[in-house]
């Protein structure tokens, strides 16, 4: 899949282990992994590292394929989340480069970042407007995303 920002074209991603290796593989079971999962959740706060974490020391290449649902899934079932994790991030990083703009006025280039990570916003935000994690009202407003962040 192509780059949305740039002129690459992208690279072909890696392939998935077939789920009949995994079931194998992993001696745990389901509850045990969604109990790891949640633990892992309170120390980081992070899906993606939760998923590293379960990859490199227990050995848990799929948590999808040994569960049926994906960490985020599992996550959202247990724990209450106001913001999904990758709009999230994305406001972080859209705050902090106001900050930095502010203070050093005449970046072009990352007056332009902005824009772009402001326009990544508004597009997950209808993604999961449509998919109703957020409320059909939700506008991304940046002293929101400032006390939200905060």
């Amino acid at each position: 899949m192509a780059r949305m920002f740039s002129g690459d074209k992208g690279r072909s991603g890696s392939r998935k282990i077939k789920p009949s290796r995994i079931a194998k593989a992993v001696s745990a079971d389901s509850e045990e992994i969604e109990s790891l999962v949640l633990q892992l959740w309170d120390e980081t706060k992070n899906p993606a590292l939760v998923g590293n974490i379960l990859r490199d020391k227990y050995g848990i290449g799929s948590v999808k394929e040994v569960c049926g649902k994906s960490i985020t899934e599992i996550i959202s079932e247990k724990r209450k989340v106001a913001y999904p994790f990758d709009l999230l991030q994305l406001m972080k990083k859209a705050v902090n480069l106001r900050e930095h703009l502010k203070v050093h006025k005449s970046d072009k280039h990352n007056r332009l970042r902005l824009q772009q990570i402001e326009s990544k916003i508004r597009r997950i935000g209808k993604y999961y407007i449509r998919k109703k994690i957020l409320p059909a009202n939700w506008v991304y407003d940046p002293e929101q995303a400032k006390l939200i962040v905060k």
